[in-house]
C-alpha cells in the first residue's frame, strides 16, 4: 500500500455530536448500502455503535471531506488483536452522494496507515461479498490482495453469506 498525504479527506473519531448528520446520511444511504451493510439508523443504534467502538479492541473513524468537514463515510477497525498477531478486521461504507469520488479510496488508505502506525497493526483483513464489485474494486485499488473464499462466512440480515477474504500488510 502506498502512503500519501490525503488531499480530499481527514479522519477523526465519531462523537455523539455527529449523531444528527450521521443518521441523516445513513437514512439517505439505505438503498446504496443494501444488501451489504446496515449503518445505524436511530439515535439508540448510533449510541450503541459509539459504545461498541470504545476500548482497545475496536476503532471507528469518520471519513470527512477536507474542505467542508462533512462526514462522507466510515471505516471501522474491529477485533484488534495485538501480541504476535497484530491484526484486525476492516469494515467501511460511503454515504450516498459521495461514492465514486475518491473519498473512500483516500479514507481506506489513511485508515490503513493509521492502523499500521498508531495502532501498531501488521495486517488488516476485509471480508467482502463476491457480488459487491465496488467494494472489491476499492480494496484492490488500495493494495489489498485476495487471500481466499469463505462460504457462509457472515450472517447479513437473516442469511449466511459467502465472502472473499482480502488483506493488506504493513
Amino acid at each position: 500500500m502506498t502512503a500519501r498525504t490525503p488531499s480530499l479527506i481527514t479522519l477523526r473519531k465519531p462523537t455523539l455530536a455527529d449523531q444528527g448528520e450521521f443518521l441523516a446520511l445513513a437514512r439517505a444511504s439505505r438503498a446504496l448500502h443494501q444488501p451489504w451493510v446496515t449503518a445505524p439508523l436511530t439515535p439508540q443504534q448510533f449510541t450503541n455503535y459509539l459504545s461498541s467502538m470504545e476500548g482497545a479492541a475496536h476503532c471507528a473513524l469518520c471519513v470527512c471531506e477536507r474542505k467542508s468537514s462533512s462526514v462522507v463515510g466510515v471505516v471501522n477497525i474491529t477485533h484488534i488483536v495485538l501480541g504476535k498477531f497484530c491484526s484486525a478486521y476492516l469494515g467501511y461504507y460511503v454515504f450516498a452522494g459521495f461514492e465514486r469520488q475518491g473519498y473512500m479510496r483516500e479514507g481506506l488508505q489513511a485508515a490503513a496507515q493509521y492502523a499500521f502506525t498508531k495502532l501498531k497493526l501488521h495486517r488488516l483483513e476485509a471480508n467482502i461479498q463476491p457480488d459487491n464489485l465496488a467494494s472489491i474494486a476499492l480494496v484492490k485499488a488500495c493494495g489489498f490482495a485476495k487471500e481466499g473464499y469463505s462460504p457462509r462466512y457472515l450472517k447479513i440480515g437473516s442469511q449466511w453469506q459467502d465472502h472473499e477474504r482480502w488483506a493488506v500488510v504493513a
